[in-house]
């Protein structure tokens, strides 16, 4: 019997190829077993991480030494223009980006497991616009302190009691900018992946619901050789009993 071959829409085999390397935006198919090797090598996983270590080392470096003592005051005061203002973002911000790198981290390791074309597509739309959102803020955060520190007085810190430190905060906020709008880039990267392989699957028609296809006729395959290799031509079987009336004939005897 012959079959009909499957029709590939213009595009199908770029998209397919995506859906096989990497799935639907960007990870396999659901239900996989779990690999931390392969999680680990992935790009956007990498940058999370640095921007991890990046969050600690600004909040770190601000708490620890970014609060001065005065012998002729009783408070501390910021060590960036005793702005309380400015150490205030600048530990806001690391604090948050380090849990929001924790929440995306545990992302990247569920992804795989979502089944949900619409889920994945939910979670790589957040990361477009999660990560943009922390660039934009660190992007902030570093023309702030970088300004305070400044227009900051020497007479305020004699001893130069932590500016290594100040220092260090407003060079890994500078440097949290490109880490989190690279994950921006890769995460739109995965949504376009993921946006080819569900056209591919949308537009895919299976031949035995395409009408406009031309099918051949139905051919029994024969018993016996055929020159041709095509087997019978397909009829309707005699039928044994004539249930239709013939009229009366008579007999002899």
């Amino acid at each position: 019997m012959r079959t009909g071959r499957r029709r590939v829409p213009s595009g199908g085999h770029r998209a397919g190829a995506a859906t096989m390397e990497g799935g639907a935006y960007g990870a396999g198919k659901a239900g996989g077993a779990f690999d931390p090797y392969t999680l680990i090598r992935q790009p956007h996983t990498i940058l999370r991480v640095v921007s991890w270590v990046f969050s600690i080392v600004v909040f770190g470096s601000i708490v620890n030494e970014g609060y001065l003592n005065s012998s002729s005051e009783s408070e501390e005061f910021c060590i960036y223009n005793r702005n309380p203002n400015a150490c205030g973002y600048g530990v806001t911000v690391g604090v948050l980006a380090f849990l929001t790198c924790l929440l995306y981290l545990a992302l990247d390791v569920y992804f795989p497991q979502i089944s949900s074309v619409k889920d994945r597509k939910k979670a790589v739309l957040s990361d477009i616009g999660v990560s943009a959102f922390w660039a934009f803020l660190w992007f902030v955060g570093f023309c702030y302190l970088a300004n305070q520190w400044q227009v900051s007085k020497p007479k305020d810190n004699p001893l130069n009691e932590g500016t290594d430190a100040a220092r260090a905060a407003i060079a890994f906020s500078f440097f949290s900018i490109f880490t989190w709008a690279g994950q921006a880039v890769l995460a739109f990267q995965r949504y376009q992946i993921g946006a080819d392989s569900a056209l591919f699957s949308q537009d895919y028609m299976d031949p035995s619901q395409d009408s406009s296809m031309p099918y051949a006729p139905y051919v029994e395959p024969s018993a016996g050789p055929d020159p041709a290799g095509m087997g019978g031509t397909y009829q309707q079987p005699a039928n044994t009993f004539d249930t239709e009336p013939q009229g009366y004939q008579s007999q002899g005897y």
